[in-house]
């Protein structure tokens, strides 16, 4: 079948179904908000979410929760305590620490849940890697470690980093060979760490605002040792931000899904006012989620996208909370051949929707 897609045109829509998981009332591990989840299918064929839980002061673990789901659709959790949380000298800043806003990967080949999470320790957020086979114990493997590009000409590893997911299975490197992708997100400002210091965006960055890149790692590395799955290189600017709901910046999402046309991407985008830096209490923006289709032979090439959001903050949960005006997509999953997101709300709650295709293709 021969797919024809526009450039800001795609078959999909979204429909929100509800509140899955909020804050537990007398718990001090989510007095700021559950929210951002990753998720996972257990050895057992169960459903786990892995919640971004606030403590006091923004002190961020990741938890987990198991799923219910009635007649196809995930309706609640019941809680199984902490998955990971700040442990290490990565993930604790001064007064403050967090593993935050995880992103789960489970990649067939090497018979591993890979999890990208943002370590936010004394420099900021920072990507970082754990590894399970069950998703019962996690191993970490450590921060993501940016190769320099001379064609690049600027050392990702000095700036800040969120929203890294990698992709479900190898894809074709810049030079040809299985390579192991992730989406990320750098992002242009030493704030957390020089809070009076203007950074200007490197020249070689095609847009200045935080936007979507992509890297690689030779599958014949990570064969040799899994730990080079941290060991990023090859970095490549995928997209940013092209319409006004996302003029400030955009993010990567869930765990990119192989679709007939293209490898489907939901992303957040951002408008409003960020002042004093991205780390700082924020209350003036609005997120909303779109999507992108990157080519499945080149996935730093984008073969079509949204115009308009696919989901936008509308109910009163997703319009007030700690950050007002938010929904903020992290994982896809399929259930009874249905396919729902999982979205942070508000950054205090967990919702879901589901995401239909509005062409009648099977999927």
């Amino acid at each position: 079948m021969t797919f024809t897609i526009e450039p800001t045109t795609l078959p999909y829509r979204m429909e929100r179904l509800g509140v899955l998981m909020e804050p537990e009332p007398g718990n001090p591990l989510e007095a700021e908000g559950v929210l951002n989840p990753a998720t996972g299918w257990d050895p057992d064929g169960g459903l786990v979410l892995f919640p971004r839980l606030v403590a006091a002061g923004n002190f961020s673990r990741i938890g987990r929760a198991r799923v219910h789901v009635e007649a196809g659709v995930p309706v609640g959790v019941s809680r199984e305590g902490i998955a990971l949380e700040p442990a290490r000298s990565w993930e604790r800043g001064t007064g403050h620490g967090g593993t935050e806003d995880a992103r789960i990967t489970w990649i067939a080949s090497l018979g591993l849940h890979v999890m990208t999470y943002v370590a936010f320790g004394p420099t900021g957020p920072r990507p970082a890697i754990a590894i399970s086979r069950d998703l019962a114990s996690w191993r970490r493997l450590g921060p993501v470690v940016f190769a320099y590009d001379d064609a690049l000409g600027v050392d990702l590893g000095l700036f800040p980093n969120k929203d890294v997911v990698f992709f479900p299975e190898t894809v074709p490197g810049p030079d040809g060979a299985p390579s192991y992708a992730a989406l990320h997100r750098p992002m242009w400002e030493l704030s957390f760490v020089r809070p009076d210091e203007r950074v200007e965006p490197p020249p070689s960055a095609p847009d200045g605002r935080a936007s979507i890149w992509i890297s690689y790692v030779p599958a014949a590395d990570v064969k040799r040792d899994v730990r080079n799955l941290t060991r990023f290189s090859a970095h490549r600017f995928v997209a940013g931000p092209a319409f006004d709901w996302e003029a400030l910046k955009i993010g990567a999402g869930p765990v990119p899904l192989r679709t007939p046309e293209g490898w489907l991407v939901l992303h957040h985008g951002v408008t409003g006012e960020i002042a004093g830096g991205s780390f700082l209490p924020q209350q003036h923006v609005r997120y909303c989620a779109g999507a992108l289709l990157l080519d499945l032979a080149d996935p730093g090439r984008v073969v079509g996208r949204t115009r308009e959001p696919l989901l936008e903050p509308e109910t009163e949960a997703e319009t007030s909370g700690i950050v007002s005006n938010v929904v903020f997509p992290t994982a896809l999953e399929r259930i009874d051949r249905v396919w729902y997101v999982f979205y942070g709300m508000a950054d205090e709650k967990i919702g879901v929707a589901r995401l239909d295709r509005t062409d009648g293709v099977v999927w």
